[in-house]
């Protein structure tokens, strides 16, 4: 038969010896007709089929016997398990398809094959596997968390095999993904024993001479630890017995890994690290009674030893996310050494060695955040459950079912919620790629932006130098980064445009020789319904607004601002009006330090608000290269520093104001009476150093709203004429513009 040419002697025998182990593992949960069926698929796939050795010349039969013997010995798994173990090796080469195994050993059974063979295939998209986000897309993309499992003992069995392998290279990746992905979701799951077994062998094969030099100190120290050991437990068993408490202890000495971790993390030889061991205390506790027992364990150990108290680790009452429950503390034991203490049940010492796999066998377990769902399922599952085993070979895993894993094309890997969209994982990768994305190729096919994406994806984004950012794109987008990024462009967008509209206003301006003046023109704005100057600028920049028209309105409104209106005849305070020239000064003194102390600049005094000495100030570069000075409330401050920040320069005033007047507006609201007029300008008139400059009133509804423009020396004097305007029988109002 050919199955004696594909097998050598020594394997036919190791072929019998796993058989005989996997019937006496799960033989009382195998069908009758498993083993005979079993058969002549692998019979079959002999004579006919070519199964083929991985690139260590490993038999895959043999390999999965053995994976089988360690899920069900020391994992605890059963039928559908050890089936889909052996049989997924026949379906990924082709040799049967799932429907074949459905058809032949049931539902459960083709589920595990297929999840097997999926993972196979992420595999061939060259991922980057030291990364959270592989393990996390393994653990969503197996569906069924007993592939996890399995995918974990296969590694364990294959670096249990490779010991001899003269295919270096091969070892050195397959050691490195024991310890960057295995080892990982071995913890994750709660296998600690298996974790710490793979991360041992990834130590022994990628720095052969650093794991046997700690293993070699550890030999030559294994006699004084064990005498150590002995003398620190031996008055704890006498205090626990007395006690009344059932038990049994044991030294745990940290695994060779962990204690290279140690002397790299402490940058430290191997006698640096001090704590080497651990004395595990195993309660034999009533589930009722198991907090109450380890907390007596602990108060005993620490009446005797000195704990350290930054060293207590309660998993009792919040256990890990893996399920990991137990109580650690380091006290100082003889000759002044830390010792750590594990204190835990023998049902949690079960949880800790065998995993996840062992929660099948217990009820009432707690848990913490992350696997709260999952293992409250389970609990609620057993609760309903005639048998644990079926609960196990039916329990799917649905942790990650809010995140989805997609690939680049180089294979590397990104995580996002569910929903995510084409466009959300071009900005993931990069803003400027988001910025300029119009499409993508998903698993070879052309999709548009708003393409949503699945698990396993591998997605090319695609590009256009004349893209831009859209308003849309914000209903395309589910990621909160994908949307502030969005937001982000558009806003840049909308400044350069404004930016340019108003260059453009400015460049007009020049050309028409006309006077620029801020606030004349943010009247104007506002005149023509606008909320906001940016939409006022963003609507010139689409050329809804035509330049040459808003530059008549401009001089049309600027004419009647500057009309000299003297009809003060009528009872109503409305057209009462005194302007003066327009005499904007160019002022150079060294009352005003600008920058870096700097003195004797040429500076402009804003007229949007229309600072004097003593006000907090700033100055503003403007376009034609001179400075504005701008106070520091002003209206105009906010949208100038977060949008031309380069532009801004420190100013404060120096020395005293030497008599120097500087243009302030003041608004007056009041009752509408001639009288408040003629009461306002004779207390002015007789402030010293004051000089009244114009005053505009409008009328409406019984009020007048009046603008007042006075010379004024500094603050101080500003203040004092504020307070007396405001004691003016009918004044309401009185603010600085």
């Amino acid at each position: 038969m050919e199955d004696k040419l594909y097998f050598t002697e020594e394997e036919r025998k190791l072929l019998f010896i796993l058989y005989k182990k996997l019937l006496r593992l799960s033989g009382d949960t195998l069908y009758p007709t498993d083993c005979q069926t079993l058969k002549r698929y692998f019979t079959k796939a002999l004579t006919e089929g070519n199964l083929i050795r991985n690139s260590f010349g490993m038999n895959p039969i043999i390999r999965d016997m053995q994976t089988a013997v360690i899920v069900a010995d020391e994992i605890g798994m059963r039928r559908a398990s050890i089936l889909g173990i052996m049989l997924h090796e026949l379906v990924k080469q082709h040799l049967y398809s799932t429907e074949d195994v459905q058809n032949d050993f049931g539902d459960d059974v083709a589920g595990i094959i297929r999840g097997l063979v999926k993972i196979n295939e992420l595999y061939s998209k060259s991922p980057t596997i030291e990364s959270e986000n592989f393990r996390n897309l393994l653990l969503s993309f197996a569906e069924d968390m007993r592939v996890i499992l399995i995918m974990i003992a296969d590694r364990v069995n294959l670096m249990r095999q490779i010991r001899d392998t003269e295919n270096e290279e091969a070892r050195q990746q397959v050691s490195n993904e024991a310890a960057y992905l295995y080892a990982p979701l071995a913890h994750k799951l709660g296998l600690y024993k298996l974790k710490s077994e793979l991360e041992d062998l990834s130590l022994k094969y990628t720095e052969k001479e650093m794991y046997y030099h700690i293993k070699e100190k550890l030999n030559a120290t294994k006699t004084a630890r064990d005498k150590y050991i002995a003398a620190f437990i031996a008055p704890i068993q006498q205090k626990l017995t007395d006690a009344g408490l059932v038990f049994h202890m044991k030294g745990r000495t940290k695994s060779i890994h962990s204690i290279y971790q140690k002397m790299k993390k402490q940058k430290c030889p191997f006698e640096g690290v001090y704590d080497l061991f651990a004395i595990r205390i195993i309660l034999d506790s009533a589930f009722e009674k198991e907090k109450q027992e380890c907390w007596q364990a602990y108060s005993i150990v620490t009446d005797m030893y000195m704990p350290n108290p930054k060293r207590l680790r309660d998993w009792l009452s919040v256990p890990k996310s893996n399920g990991y429950e137990s109580l650690h503390t380091t006290v100082m034991g003889p000759e002044g050494k830390w010792v750590e203490v594990q204190i835990r049940t023998e049902r949690m010492d079960d949880v800790a060695e065998r995993g996840l796999a062992a929660h099948w066998r217990y009820k009432g377990v707690k848990s913490e955040t992350g696997l709260d769902e999952w293992l409250t399922s389970i609990r609620e599952t057993l609760e309903n459950a005639g048998s644990d085993l079926e609960v196990m070979d039916q329990f799917k895993l649905e942790l990650y079912e809010d995140e989805v894993f997609v690939f680049t094309p180089k294979g590397d890997l990104f995580k996002l919620a569910k929903g995510a969209t084409v466009l959300d994982f071009a900005f993931s990768i990069h803003t400027k790629l988001g910025c300029r994305c119009i499409g993508a190729k998903v698993n070879g096919k052309n999709v548009q932006l708003r393409h949503i994406l699945n698990s396993g994806d591998q997605v090319e984004i695609m590009t256009s130098n004349n893209q831009t950012p859209k308003r849309d794109w914000l209903n395309i987008v589910t990621t909160s980064k994908a949307r502030t990024k969005i937001r982000q462009a558009l806003k840049e967008i909308e400044a350069r445009q404004t930016e340019f509209a108003k260059e453009t206003i400015e460049r007009k301006f020049k050309n028409r020789k006309m006077e620029y003046d801020d606030a004349i023109m943010m009247r104007l704005i506002k005149k023509m319904g606008y909320k906001t100057v940016t939409d006022f600028y963003q609507d010139i920049a689409i050329e809804k607004l035509d330049v040459n028209n808003i530059l008549d309105r401009y001089l049309d409104l600027q004419k009647k601002e500057t009309e000299v209106r003297e009809e003060i005849t009528y009872r109503s305070a409305e057209n009462y009006s005194i302007q003066p020239q327009n005499d904007e000064k160019l002022f150079k003194d060294d009352v005003l330090v600008i920058d870096q102390n700097l003195k004797g600049l040429e500076f402009k005094l804003a007229k949007c608000c229309n600072p004097i000495y003593g006000d907090d100030v700033f100055g503003f570069v403007t376009i034609n290269g001179g400075i504005k000075i701008h106070r520091e409330d002003c209206p105009n401050a906010r949208e100038m520093k977060a949008r031309f920040g380069y532009r801004i320069v420190k100013a404060r005033w120096a020395g005293k104001s030497q008599g120097k007047q500087y243009p302030i507006t003041l608004r007056i609201v009041g009752h509408d009476d001639i009288g408040i007029v003629t009461n306002i300008t004779s207390i002015i008139n007789k402030e010293n150093g004051i000089l009244l400059r114009s005053i505009n009133i409008d009328s409406n509804d019984g009020l007048f709203s009046g603008m007042l423009t006075v010379m004024v020396d500094d603050t101080s004097k500003l203040e004092a004429l504020i307070k007396k305007l405001r004691t003016v029988k009918g004044v309401k109002q009185v603010n600085r513009g």
